[in-house]
């Protein structure tokens, strides 16, 4: 998998240090550990997964201390096994301390994006690609996105600005689909993409009769709707299901000839990913 670009990461990494160490450091280490104390950490699964968030980890380590030796045994995007050793880290065991619970937040987080991503995905079972939303948590938007990635999914838009997405509140304030879909046309670049969300196989009429969108959010329909909507559309859009997908449905979904399934779960609502960081001699 390739990583994140180094200088859009490390604010993230910097910004969740500086929230544990301000505003005076690590109190515990400087009190029991005498200065110049060497050792080492290992970083475990204790639970099965997909792993995320090791290129955050390491970048914690090394922004308190670039003499640490890190070694990222389990890559990003690696299945792994309760039990399994993700990291090693040696050095300056106060300066370890430091860094470990971001480490581990990062890690712990990002894995069980991942982890369930994957879980989705293998259960679309290729008929359907899973993708993500914009429900993710504040300020870690690209690390949550890079995760959904690790686990074998795709990304929906970024933000605002990466395609235009007319949802029913846009709909509503504009006058209808066609009239939505008319200002589009006149105010789109040749460059940006064209998505409308539909509930309801009469507006999805409306969309193709009118033209402008490139993709259609089929948004809270049950799985027969979704059928008779994907043979409507007939190839023409890109179609894309959405609205409480759980687990259980997403074989259901994927069969009706979907393109995509977005799943706000996948970052709003994953569990952590059991890690934890054991003391071993350096």
């Amino acid at each position: 998998m390739t990583d994140l670009p180094d200088f859009l990461l490390e604010p993230l990494v910097r910004a969740a240090l500086a929230e544990d160490l301000a505003p005076w450091g690590d109190a515990t280490s400087r009190a029991v550990i005498p200065s110049g104390t060497r050792g080492g950490v290992v970083m475990r699964s204790r639970g099965a997964g997909r792993v995320s968030g090791m290129q955050a980890a390491a970048m914690a380590f090394r922004l308190i201390d670039a003499q640490l030796s890190v070694q990222t045994l389990t890559p990003d995007g690696a299945a792994c096994a309760a039990g399994q050793v993700l990291m090693r880290v040696s050095g300056d065991m106060a300066a370890i301390l430091m860094a470990e619970r971001v480490a581990l937040n990062f890690a712990g987080r990002m894995s069980g994006i991942a982890t369930l991503t994957a879980a989705f995905v293998n259960a679309a079972s290729g008929r359907a690609q899973i993708t993500c939303t914009r429900k993710t948590t504040p300020g870690l938007r690209l690390v949550e996105k890079a995760a959904v990635r690790h686990g074998g999914g795709a990304n929906h838009r970024y933000g605002l600005g990466d395609a235009i997405l007319i949802k029913d509140n846009h709909i509503a304030a504009a006058g209808g689909v066609r009239a939505v879909l008319e200002r589009v046309k006149a105010a789109r670049s040749h460059m940006m993409r064209v998505e409308i969300e539909v509930d309801r196989l009469d507006q999805l009429a409306e969309v193709l009769a009118t033209g402008g969108a490139d993709c259609v959010l089929l948004d809270n329909m049950d799985n027969a709707t979704l059928t008779r909507a994907v043979e409507m559309v007939a190839g023409r859009l890109v179609t894309e299901a959405s609205g409480n997908m759980s687990l259980p449905r997403i074989p259901e979904v994927a069969a009706t000839g979907v393109d995509y399934i977005s799943v706000g779960a996948l970052t709003h609502s994953a569990p952590v990913l059991d890690l934890g960081l054991d003391y071993a001699d350096a």
